[in-house]
């Protein structure tokens, strides 16, 4: 009758292998032991003080890039608006209908809009390179200031007069002509806000608040400095403008 436990029985080879596995380990211990015996009987507790040593050597301090965390810091505040410029603008529209080629009825649409421009800098284009230490004084140099928003307060806009003229044949376009009256106010809002100088508002304003802000996070000695706008700033924010809410 077989018996069942010869299936968990080692086999005279594996168990040799075993044994010289066993042998191998008992080996490498006890030329362990002797090296470290050997060390301590030749040089005493200095083999014991440089065994010490070397598993109490202080580790390396933890390095903090002082720089980005001041821009990780500074860029929480996101678009920062610094200037805000409103203004209301009246401005009539028309559109002209003809018949072979001469005109016999216009159109005319006077409209009385209300719009807003923001300015500032926008806090995410602000680099580690940005960040300088200079005896003891934290300078930190903004991105140029720009139009950050501009729209048309529709809810305050309304369209004053609209006229088909003479017998009302002028051609039905009220929401063609007030969408070109936004859009022509929104631009003459932007030029004008620039004109006013309000991207230089917003390069005085931001300067402020950003030291404040680092003053406040602990930083002694700050130095914000501000640049001019680019080039083409107004210019580009005005063909980009769409009438909103």
């Amino acid at each position: 009758m077989n018996n069942p436990f010869d299936k968990y029985q080692i086999s005279p080879h594996k168990f040799g292998i075993l044994r010289n596995l066993m042998l191998m380990t008992t080996g490498a211990t006890v030329v362990v032991a002797l090296i470290f015996g050997i060390g301590v009987w030749r040089t005493g507790s200095r083999f014991l003080g440089q065994v010490t040593t070397l598993f109490s050597t202080p580790q390396p301090a933890p390095e903090v890039d002082v720089r980005s965390l001041i821009v990780q810091q500074v860029r929480e505040a996101s678009d920062l608006t610094t200037a805000v410029f409103t203004m209301e603008a009246v401005v009539p529209t028309r559109q002209a209908r003809t018949l072979a080629g001469y005109p016999i009825a216009e159109t005319t649409l006077l409209y009385i809009a209300y719009g807003e421009v923001r300015a500032g800098v926008d806090l995410a284009e602000l680099k580690p390179e940005n960040v300088q230490t200079v005896n003891d004084t934290l300078q930190l140099q903004l991105p140029p200031p720009k139009i950050l928003d501009s729209k048309i307060d529709v809810n305050r806009s309304q369209v004053y007069d609209y006229d088909r003229g003479f017998l009302g044949l002028g051609p039905d376009t009220a929401p063609q002509l007030q969408m070109l009256a936004q859009q022509e106010t929104l631009k003459k809002i932007v030029f004008n806000a620039c004109e006013q100088g309000v991207l230089d508002k917003a390069n005085e304003r931001a300067e402020l608040v950003v030291s404040q802000l680092l003053t406040t996070a602990g930083y002694k000695q700050v130095e914000v400095n501000t640049q001019s706008p680019v080039p083409g700033t107004c210019q580009s924010a005005a063909l980009a403008s769409q009438p909103g809410n």
